[in-house]
């Protein structure tokens, strides 16, 4: 019972909604409030402050908090541990992944991860690459998976796949029956971009330096929040976008979009997984050894 009170005082404290809490839990608010009242009575102090409809955690609660982080990954580890000794992944992995990362990079691999390992559970959060590295320093996922790297030192990137932004328009562009621009034409044209905290706005911006360029220096139309969102923007624009390779293979098949080269620019990155410093999840290493074979292979 007490291990059950622990997950629900986690699920609270991470959510700071005993209602929430309840929904994910898919137990009655009143249950959630009485599990948390017997923990306070069993360790004789608050655990939550609560104030109207908000609550936050006392330093007791914060203290209690550190501790179920690292029991929670224990039993994470243990769950593994056991179902490995049967020769059959299972268990439960929260994965968070960068935008242009989740929508065109790890789709192809969960889809073939689950088709071979069924019994683990994977969710996966979207954000852009601060919010990832956030939510795994908040413990709110085991794994992350990046477009760029702040080399934080609580976090230890690994790099597990390849990728190029390229500069791309519409099939019918003014300069679309070009192969490549110069530096100074590249001043000129129309560009949009990717919102700051973007892992890809990060590397644009380092290429650029390397050939004397800010982003200043561009002619910069809008900055927008998701690759989807520049691709629809491209449609209707005579604008030019620097996008990973990923994300536009659909529509170069299809004709609707081009890529330009740049005359000595070259926008080529690592995609990193990330994990905690000194922690070993044993279903996210599992997994990422999986993405890393389904790359070398494809």
């Amino acid at each position: 019972m007490l291990a059950f009170r622990l997950n629900v005082f986690y699920t609270v404290a991470k959510r700071l909604s005993f209602t929430k809490a309840a929904a994910e839990l898919y137990v009655t608010q009143p249950a959630v409030t009485k599990h948390i009242q017997e923990l306070e009575h069993h360790f004789g102090t608050a655990l939550f402050d609560r104030r109207g409809n908000q609550i936050s955690l006392t330093a007791a609660g914060n203290l209690l908090l550190s501790h179920a982080e690292t029991i929670m990954a224990t039993y994470r580890q243990l769950e593994f541990d056991m179902n490995a000794l049967k020769g059959k992944p299972a268990g439960a992995l929260r994965v968070g992944a960068s935008t242009t990362v989740a929508q065109y990079v790890i789709p192809p691999v969960l889809a073939r991860f689950h088709e071979q390992s069924a019994d683990v559970a994977i969710s996966l959060l979207n954000g852009n690459t601060e919010q990832i590295e956030q939510a795994l320093l908040n413990n709110d996922i085991e794994l992350g998976l990046v477009e760029g790297r702040t080399h934080h030192s609580d976090i230890r990137y690994t790099s597990f796949v390849k990728d190029e932004l390229v500069l791309i328009c519409r099939a019918d562009h003014p300069l679309a029956d070009r192969d490549e621009i110069t530096l100074d034409e590249l001043r000129t044209v129309p560009i949009v971009l990717r919102e700051r905290g973007s892992g890809s706005l990060e590397v644009i911006e380092h290429a650029l330096r390397g050939v004397g360029l800010r982003l200043t220096d561009l002619t910069i139309e809008m900055q927008l929040g998701s690759t989807e969102s520049i691709k629809s923007y491209l449609g209707s624009s005579r604008c030019m976008a620097f996008v990973s390779v990923f994300a536009v293979q659909h529509e170069l098949q299809a004709g609707t979009l081009k890529v330009l080269d740049v005359q000595g620019l070259s926008i080529q990155r690592d995609l990193y997984s990330i994990q905690l410093q000194g922690v070993s999840e044993g279903l996210a290493d599992t997994f990422m050894r999986f993405a890393r074979q389904h790359y070398k292979r494809g």
